[in-house]
């Protein structure tokens, strides 16, 4: 996720993201990952003063942020907590005509070596969003056996040497706790075989560890079924996706909700669908002038989805 401050560069897919949202200036519009607020920016710059923003985001950092820049605009909202959790806000009762999900981790959560996320720079070995909830990547190491470390490894990062990786992880914590991200990241390239890939050998499990740890899959899958229940016929869903887990996710859920399922000859009885969602054109990718610019944006998917209204028609 490439979440941009409010001063410097833009956001990843900036200008695709709110010609997706099809910002209107009476609208409501969900920033369900707040970051630094410059997806949020340009949807406030769009909105008249009917119009409403609400943003979202688990990192008191993130909310810091969303308090000092948009705190005294009667038009924002603000709420500390996933987007899973967003059709319990009662800011959302009334309906949305927007919400953006950017998943994964934000450049300034990347960027500063405390938070733990990165193996290029040395810091305590945490990696969660949410500093005040669950437990840090270094504590669930410290517990979890071989295998549920190899099942983590495989399922969420798709690294080979998993099990490999696993029994030195269980093997190096019986001789000294594993705190640093330096540790865990010079360990994995101990005992990953040496080969030509320009990544480094803690890629893979560094974002497996990350993804499990900030439960982001399952909290994804919620939170686009809370979007759906919150968007109001014509409102647009926009997602951008850092990782194929992800994005398989978001295909599949708007797949699910716009294109009836296969026929199936088994069954004697046609089963009558309605479609709720239209997808709005493919998916999109950040252009080369931006990736030069921002090589964190090469991997970012865009969907974006409109709900129809009742029947399966297209809002008026």
């Amino acid at each position: 996720m490439e979440r941009g401050a409010l001063s410097g560069h833009l956001p990843v897919m900036y200008a695709q993201v709110l010609e997706g949202l099809r910002i209107t200036g009476n609208g409501t519009y969900l920033d369900g990952t707040f970051g630094r607020g410059g997806h949020a920016r340009g949807v406030l710059d769009q909105l008249g003063a009917g119009g409403r923003l609400l943003v979202m985001d688990k990192d008191p950092e993130a909310i810091a942020v969303a308090e000092r820049e948009f705190g005294a605009d009667p038009r924002v909202a603000i709420h500390r907590g996933s987007f899973a959790e967003l059709a319990g806000w009662s800011e959302t009762a009334a309906g949305l005509d927007g919400i953006l999900f950017d998943l994964g981790v934000s450049s300034p959560q990347l960027d500063v070596a405390e938070r733990g996320f990165s193996f290029g720079k040395d810091g305590p070995l945490d990696m969660r969003m949410d500093p005040d909830s669950g437990l840090s990547a270094a504590q669930w190491l410290a517990q979890a056996d071989d295998r549920e470390i190899a099942d983590v490894l495989w399922t969420y990062g798709e690294e080979r040497q998993s099990r490999r990786i696993a029994r030195a992880i269980v093997a190096r914590r019986s001789e000294q706790p594993l705190v640093r991200t330096a540790q865990l990241a010079e360990l994995i390239a101990q005992v990953m075989p040496r080969g030509d890939s320009k990544i480094h050998p803690a890629t893979r499990s560094f974002q497996a560890i990350r993804i499990f740890i900030n439960r982001e899959l399952a909290d994804l899958e919620t939170g686009l079924d809370a979007a759906m229940a919150r968007l109001k016929p014509g409102g647009r869903l926009a997602v951008i996706s850092f990782h194929s887990l992800e994005d398989r996710i978001v295909k599949q859920f708007i797949a699910r909700h716009s294109k009836a399922p296969p026929a199936n000859r088994r069954m004697p009885v046609e089963v009558a669908f309605t479609p709720t969602l239209l997808a709005i054109g493919a998916a999109q990718k950040a252009d080369e002038a931006e990736t030069s610019a921002n090589p964190r944006a090469r991997s970012a998917v865009l969907r974006v989805a409109e709900k129809l209204a009742a029947g399966g028609r297209e809002a008026a």
